[in-house]
């Protein structure tokens, strides 16, 4: 089978390699679509903290199931699937009290250890999550992304009827900004990005604001007439989106932190502490995450379709990541297609 191996930030070797066997508690899976991260991109650029090469990357993906093992009873070949990539170590105190998505030992699939970037691929049976044969595998290759955002909206409560920015509309603000709307809050987005502020609308997300032209009080008033938010989900992960919207959320408010920040940002703890304002971290998901992400793809509570920028097969890999840094922030998610 094929492989694709990241030797060095910056190259992919193509390889033919033997086809896994699963285990008795593992299946045997069948590569579809693999979706592009922001994290493969830092992988890329020999800028992720947390990850070694060669690395085979690819952690957000659909599949056909195709053979489990002897001890697996609940599963049968030829379902669309996806699968949560996290491997952690049960005995940590998060992992005892159900936060395994914090594990004190996590590593993750495509990063400190083998992804999916190959045509067949070997997991744990227990991290499957069955799609609708109605879904598409793009949309399956979407469910791991909008888990993330799902995970990032369920950190606060109930968002009914609250006014709601979320400060970037890449693919993972986007997402967050619309199960935010299925959740009953009335939801700015905001970016620099006419491009991705179009995709917002094509996604039914109406309250669009450009940064570059207008400020978080201004597009508060705008939109909702007042000058201040209850909830924000920072979403780009740089000092400047972070530091507007601290004394701009009303006192009492809660800032989700959703956005990798790749540099250390200043803030003014002084206005946190005296506002009493909420700052929650947020990272990725765990698998009631992923049921409630595929149940919005296929209630169409959220639409996947217009965040789809351009496919590439899995003898491009590099071209897909070289398209990526071309178009900047005029593409949103590319996609691998492997079989």
């Amino acid at each position: 089978m094929k492989q694709a191996v990241m030797t060095a930030p910056g190259q992919i070797e193509i390889r033919k390699v033997i086809k896994p066997v699963p285990g008795p508690d593992e299946v045997l899976l069948r590569i579809r679509r693999i979706g592009v991260c922001g994290s493969d991109i830092h992988v890329y650029h020999g800028k992720h903290p947390y990850t070694d090469y060669p690395v085979i990357q690819g952690h957000e993906f659909s599949a056909t199931l195709v053979a489990v093992g002897d001890e697996v009873k609940d599963l049968q070949p030829r379902l669309k699937v996806t699968s949560l990539p996290q491997i952690y170590c049960g005995e940590c105190a998060p992992c005892k009290r159900g936060d395994y998505n914090i594990c004190n030992n996590l590593k993750v699939q495509g990063f400190q250890t083998s992804g999916c970037a190959q045509e067949f691929y070997v997991t744990k049976a227990e991290k499957i999550v069955p799609l609708p044969e109605s879904f598409s595998y793009e949309m399956g290759a979407l469910v791991e992304p909008l888990s993330v955002a799902v995970h990032a909206v369920h950190r606060v409560g109930s968002l009914q009827d609250h006014h709601v920015v979320v400060l970037g509309a890449g693919p993972i603000g986007n997402m967050v900004a619309q199960v935010a709307c299925s959740e009953g809050a009335y939801v700015l987005i905001t970016d620099i990005s006419e491009y991705r502020l179009n995709i917002a609308q094509k996604c039914g997300l109406e309250m669009i604001s450009n940064a570059n032209s207008e400020n978080l009080r201004d597009a508060s008033n705008r939109f909702f007439k007042r000058e201040d938010f209850d909830i924000a989900f920072e979403c780009v992960g740089v000092e400047a989106t972070i530091s507007e919207v601290i004394p701009t959320i009303q006192k009492g408010g809660d800032i989700i932190i959703v956005g990798v920040f790749s540099e250390k940002p200043k803030i003014d703890l002084g206005l946190v502490q005296d506002r009493e304002l909420n700052i929650h971290g947020t990272l990725m998901y765990k698998k009631e995450d992923y049921l409630k992400a595929v149940e919005l793809i296929y209630t169409g509570k959220v639409l996947t379709e217009p965040l789809i920028s351009k496919h590439f097969s899995l003898d491009n890999y590099l071209k897909a990541y070289q398209y990526i840094d071309d178009l900047g922030d005029k593409s949103m998610k590319v996609i691998i297609d492997v079989a």
